[in-house]
């Protein structure tokens, strides 16, 4: 009785796993990488570099709890243990004369929301969050839409 119920789970198995790759082979013969049919062994050519807006007004937000996006061009901005670049004209000391917008007050809290006097490690690392944009097509087909309480409409 236990080696006929053995039996029948690994024939069932078997066929759920033949089953899954026909399936798979079936949807990678559909996908296509960014690369087009390129193999990954063969050197391909560098996308056309984008060019970055000059410093311009904050980008609007599509989704609620969205990062600000970063209107300006950050090559070469240090961002490590020992300096922060963004903290030049971003910090609360700062902005103003930058002409720049300030820290969220929530970058000066710890975890369990304890007010800290100087930013948060975890909030110090601007582009884990942050990324800059540039007017570039999407990389692949995109129906999202933005929340009416973001975009007004």
């Amino acid at each position: 009785m236990m080696i006929k119920k053995i039996s029948t789970i690994a024939s069932l198995t078997f066929g759920l796993l033949a089953a899954a790759a026909v399936t798979t082979q079936a949807n990678a013969s559909e996908i296509q990488s960014l690369r087009g049919a390129m193999d990954l062994d063969q050197n391909s050519s560098a996308p056309e570099m984008k060019k970055y807006a000059k410093d311009g007004e904050p980008i609007a937000r599509d989704y609620v709890q969205q990062p600000p996006l970063i209107p300006h061009k950050i090559d070469g901005y240090r961002v490590n243990l020992k300096s922060n670049k963004c903290l030049s004209c971003h910090s609360w000391k700062n902005y103003r004369e930058a002409r720049a917008t300030k820290i969220s007050q929530t970058h000066f809290e710890d975890r369990d929301a304890n007010v800290l006097a100087n930013i948060s490690a975890r909030r110090y690392f601007c582009t884990q969050c942050h990324v800059p944009q540039v007017n570039a097509p999407p990389l692949v087909e995109n129906q999202f839409q933005p929340i009416t309480a973001i975009s007004g409409e």
